[in-house]
């Protein structure tokens, strides 16, 4: 009886320390959400709206996530998702109670970014065949861009258009940064800050 009496206790204590484990772990992505609004990276006129992941993608490349929020929480297609690293993706598909996010190492994937400080832009897409990393196309070649500088959404306007993220959210920073002088391009590869293949909470921002 005594045995079995500890052993329930134990089992007790377990589940408590995890359950503490994981509050901590929640309280630090929160944190650093609220760190990226209050350093201006989101605007105003985008009201956050906090959701697990509850599905992740069965392949190797890990390029959608479900979340536990939709329609009815004011989420749309096309809006924006991060975590308190920067950008993770955007809503791909929108249920009533859930909703489906295409990270940014999906293959369908395209987000015009810019280097800092140089101010050089391009596009970021998944680089082919390496799960989880990205490159940033398309620059100009003169710009000195090198290895450890940040990368972050452009969040360009026009005549009636305008990109699907808002400016300023960081993507990543570059991990190597050859030239190709046959295309006169310069091709940068990134590695994102967020670590896209364990996400547990995101922000959509709607």
């Amino acid at each position: 009886g005594d045995r079995e009496r500890l052993e329930d206790q134990l089992e007790e204590a377990r589940a408590q320390a995890v359950a503490g484990q994981a509050a901590i772990q929640e309280n630090e992505q929160l944190r650093k959400m609220v760190r990226l609004r209050r350093r201006g990276r989101i605007t105003d006129n985008y009201t956050p709206v906090t959701g697990s992941v509850i599905t992740r993608s069965p392949t190797v490349w890990y390029s959608t996530v479900g979340i536990d929020k939709g329609t009815s929480n004011g989420v749309r297609v096309d809006d924006p998702v991060i975590d308190g690293d920067g950008l993770v993706g955007r809503i791909s598909s929108a249920g009533r109670s859930t909703s489906v996010v295409s990270l940014i190492t999906d293959s369908s994937s395209a987000v015009t970014a810019k280097v800092l400080p140089s101010g050089a832009q391009g596009v970021v897409r998944p680089k082919i065949g390496t799960p989880g990393e990205l490159v940033l196309e398309f620059l100009d070649e003169t710009r000195n861009i090198g290895r450890g500088q940040a990368v972050a959404t452009s969040g360009w306007r026009g005549e009636g258009l305008s990109s699907l993220y808002p400016p300023n959210l960081p993507i990543g920073e570059v991990k190597r940064a050859p030239i190709d002088e046959r295309e006169a391009i310069q091709t940068v590869e990134i590695s994102p800050y967020s670590d896209l293949r364990n996400l547990d909470l995101v922000q959509v921002l709607t």
